[in-house]
């Protein structure tokens, strides 16, 4: 029999047009109905490949769908982590048209991360075809909301990483193929000012200025940024005031903060959460905080990698490590403990860009990985 490679090699045309037939099913996150479209394709197929397939039906998002293999073997599962929801609304595809050339694939959602489910059904298939799907579970997930956040998929990501031994997000690989080790954690906050309305021109002193207040607040925000040890804490956006001759009574400020440890998540937090005004008689009111903790490239998460590596220079596959500046669902399963290997699914450039692609020639390579990482993964190693 052939080599692993070199089967999925052979099978790069279906590959193609499996992620074609994806791409064409645009399927944004706010959109219930066209989710919810692609969502049960995707199960039908998993069906198809001898799937036992539980639906959690969601009222504000697409329905979450777990697909399992060797749902009765023993020991624990690997999960495949995946999203079928992407930042592109119903009708991108007018303005990006599905488009194949010089080896690329090009459209909406084609690398972020229809790219990662076909590379990580067709590893299941070519197992199950070679007759060498491993006697152990095999979970794969397809959530629906990760692009805002997996506000509605977070508790039972959880519930069912605890019960797995290793997680392979599905998401891009780095650049050159290369695995993701770590992430930067997600804090959010709103910070609301709060003063005095006043007549500028008639009484000045009358009024607590909201803005100002809020000024002396950005400029705090901005001190604890920590560069050099990956910590950004950044004022995105800033409103306050209604017309030029009012002082303004409120104000607020929108913070986006993120992080390589946790230990930067809590002292940004607290030193958030612990703001105080500046001006006598002004309010400082805050919101928000750590939405998703960073993926840490820890003793663990180097084990986890140095295995990968092994079982990818099997294939002839020399995989380096990076990481990445936003977070996945990927943050939420390394954060519980659960060794959790990043970037597994297809290359490619454009990520949320008109530009969005993926390298065909990685899809039969990922396939591969993936397919030799659920045959051979040593939970014990890690």
């Amino acid at each position: 029999m052939t080599n692993l490679l070199d089967f999925f090699t052979a099978r790069t045309d279906e590959m193609v047009r499996d992620l074609q037939a994806l791409v064409l099913m645009e399927s944004p996150t706010g959109d219930k109905a066209h989710v919810d479209r692609l969502s049960t394709y995707l199960g039908s197929v998993c069906e198809q490949l001898g799937a036992e397939v539980r639906v959690y039906p969601r009222e504000a998002v697409g329905d979450l769908r777990l697909a399992v293999w060797n749902g009765s073997a023993p020991g624990q599962p690997i999960l495949l982590l995946c999203h079928i929801d992407t930042v592109w609304p119903v009708g991108t595809l007018e303005q990006m048209p599905l488009r194949q050339e010089n080896g690329l694939l090009f459209g909406p959602g084609v690398l972020d991360m229809k790219g990662g489910v076909v590379v990580a059904l067709e590893a299941i298939r070519g197992l199950r075809e070679r007759d060498e799907l491993p006697p152990r579970p095999i979970w794969l997930f397809l959530n629906s909301d990760e692009e805002t956040g997996s506000l509605h998929s977070r508790d039972l990501i959880h519930e069912l990483a605890g019960q797995c031994g290793l997680v392979l997000v599905m998401e891009p690989a780095a650049e050159g193929e290369a695995l993701k080790t770590w992430r930067k954690g997600i804090a959010r906050y709103t910070v609301r000012t709060v003063g005095r309305a006043a007549h500028s021109g008639n009484a000045p002193e009358a009024g607590i200025n909201a803005v100002i207040e809020a000024a002396h607040q950005a400029l705090y925000l901005h001190s604890l940024n920590d560069l050099p040890n990956g910590t950004s804490v950044s004022v995105t956006v800033i409103h306050g005031g209604i017309a030029t001759n009012v002082i303004p009574a409120e104000a607020a400020l929108e913070v986006d903060v993120r992080f390589l440890k946790a230990a930067e998540a809590e002292r940004v937090d607290r030193a958030i959460q612990g703001l105080q005004p500046v001006l006598p008689g002004a309010q400082v009111i805050v919101s928000g905080g750590i939405d998703r903790g960073p993926m840490e490239r820890d003793a663990q998460m180097i084990r986890a990698a140095r295995q990968a590596q092994t079982i990818a220079r099997g294939l002839g596959l020399d995989l380096a490590e990076d990481g990445s500046g936003g977070a996945s669902d990927g943050n939420f399963t390394a954060a519980m403990g659960i060794p959790t290997l990043d970037g597994i699914g297809a290359g490619g450039l454009g990520l949320h860009a008109a530009h969005e692609q993926v390298q065909i020639r990685t899809l039969p390579r990922r396939a591969a990985f993936v397919a030799k990482l659920l045959r051979e993964w040593d939970m014990g190693a890690v």
